[in-house]
């Protein structure tokens, strides 16, 4: 029995039984069954006494608002993304960023272990081409609820062999063009964002073979102008929506957004849910001071519930192995937007939102040679949270399970963003840091505010006074990184 109906299957049972029990406690027809209700929960004669009414609005709506907030959080982080390209100068359907990212980059759990591209593409006059090159590419296009749109590249239908990929907006009715790969957005503004392999360790060559993909609205085909390149590598940039999350910001974002975008049909009762709160599609956005005391309430309570599902779930399938503290960040397998038989899992997506971005299939399979993997670590081997002002050692079994390369990143917990410290570097890579480090045995790595003495080549610098959770990545993993006969080791306190 799954986890869904077992607890409804327990409900029920409660239910029925509380029926049961009643039935037989007060025969029907008996004069205590014709009796009106006692007063209860400010109620007398089944209507509400006192302020009552006006408390439980106020409660209604904090409910309202809290689910709402957790259902578009993707749509206002989406749109953190966006905000981050434009601040420092990339607008939609000019430009792609591209940049070896380090912590300088503030973005939700990205990493250091290749070069990535991005761009906010604009389909309000009409579909837009992405023209891969073959090569070592895993890239997406997700909608602006970060909902999955199409894979390009080694995950995609070119299979890294190079392809032209159409993004079409909603309601598209016109006919493509053969030889395109298509995608469907239920948005007009979507999100590419694409990865590029640093083949034997060459960052370099893997930041600029991004510059050979060529991005271009389908009307100007027949003499292509592709968006220009930026590279951000050494500017700083926050591309998330930490600056909105948890104040009445948050709501006014997601007003523009849903205000400038078509409506979604199978997102209805969520935009029913939100016209209680005064947000509709073509009206202005004015709470009044007790409209917005409760929403910022509900940014704030709404926020704390995901990371408590991000970094202290108590589900059972979040553990890969019984007797290590890594889990898996992804709780569906397979899976681009946490469909289960049951419906959708929300705890699982309020998980990942929380603290990465962008969906695909492909980033939550659990098959050999599939894209890569994704465990977290939030704990240390006592079961204790990661202190930015301990020092743990990490050990490594050699060699670890993946075709291609592997690393481990770390991240502050309050940014959920690569940790910034005068060290200026957040990961451990096996095609950088650790490239002498394969073979047989085992590697140990070091995490705290200082390093162990010979050991500065394997350590990264935290920060005390903060938290710290940490990513292992495989890429191309292969048997062993399911079946549980390869593990690491967990964070071991070293002083």
């Amino acid at each position: 029995m799954t986890r869904t109906s077992s607890g409804l299957s327990r409900r029920h049972a409660l239910l029925t039984g509380g029926a049961t029990l009643a039935a037989s406690a007060t025969p029907p027809g008996s004069a205590a069954a014709q009796q009106p209700p006692a007063a209860s929960g400010g109620f007398e004669r089944g209507y509400p006494s006192g302020d009552t009414s006006r408390r439980l609005r106020d409660e209604a709506d904090v409910q309202r608002a809290v689910i709402a907030y957790r259902f578009w959080y993707p749509t206002v982080s989406v749109e953190g993304i966006f905000n981050g390209n434009r601040e420092i100068g990339l607008q939609d359907n000019q430009a792609i960023g591209i940049a070896s990212t380090g912590p300088r980059q503030v973005g939700f759990t990205l990493n250091s272990d290749t070069p990535y591209g991005s761009a906010a593409l604009d389909l309000t006059d009409g579909p837009m081409v992405i023209e891969l090159p073959p090569g070592g590419f895993i890239g997406l296009v997700d909608d602006h609820h970060q909902g999955w749109v199409q894979d390009l590249g080694l995950p995609g239908p070119d299979e890294g062999k190079g392809g032209k990929h159409l993004v079409l907006p909603p309601g598209y009715s016109g006919q493509p063009p053969a030889g395109y790969h298509l995608g469907h957005s239920s948005s007009l503004k979507t999100l590419f964002a694409v990865r590029s392999l640093p083949v034997g360790g060459d960052a370099r060559a893997a930041l600029e073979a991004l510059r050979r993909i060529r991005v271009y609205p389908l009307a100007s085909a027949g003499n292509p102008k592709p968006l220009d390149f930026v590279d951000t590598s050494e500017r700083r940039m926050d591309s998330t929506c930490l600056r909105w999350e948890d104040n009445i910001q948050f709501w006014e974002v997601l007003h523009r957004v849903l205000d400038a975008e078509p409506l979604v049909g199978k997102f209805v009762p969520m935009y029913g849910l939100l016209a209680e709160l005064g947000i509709e599609k073509g009206k202005p956005f004015a709470p009044d001071a007790r409209m917005k005391a409760i929403l910022e309430q509900a940014a704030r309570a709404g926020r704390d519930q995901m990371l408590v599902a991000a970094f202290d779930s108590n589900r059972p399938d979040r553990v890969n192995w019984p007797d290590r503290k890594w889990e898996w960040v992804g709780l569906v397998p397979g899976s681009a937007q946490f469909e289960t038989p049951a419906g959708i899992d929300l705890e699982a997506r309020d998980r990942w939102f929380a603290q990465a971005i962008v969906t695909s299939p492909a980033m939550f399979r659990r098959t050999a040679g599939a894209g890569s993997l994704y465990w977290q670590a939030t704990r240390d081997s006592a079961g204790a949270f990661l202190d930015g002002g301990k020092s743990y050692r990490l050990a490594v079994p050699q060699p670890v399970p993946g075709k291609l390369f592997w690393s481990v990143t770390v991240y502050d917990t309050a940014t959920r963003s690569q940790v910034q410290t005068d060290q200026d570097k957040a990961a451990l890579r096996s095609l950088f840091e650790l490239k002498d480090a394969a073979g047989s045995g085992s590697v140990d790595l070091h995490f705290g505010p200082a390093a162990p003495a010979g050991q500065e080549g394997r350590w990264i610098r935290t920060a005390p006074g903060r938290g710290w959770f940490a990513y292992f990545r495989i890429y191309g993993p292969e048997q062993a990184a399911f079946d549980r006969s390869w593990k690491p080791g967990d964070f071991e306190r070293s002083g």
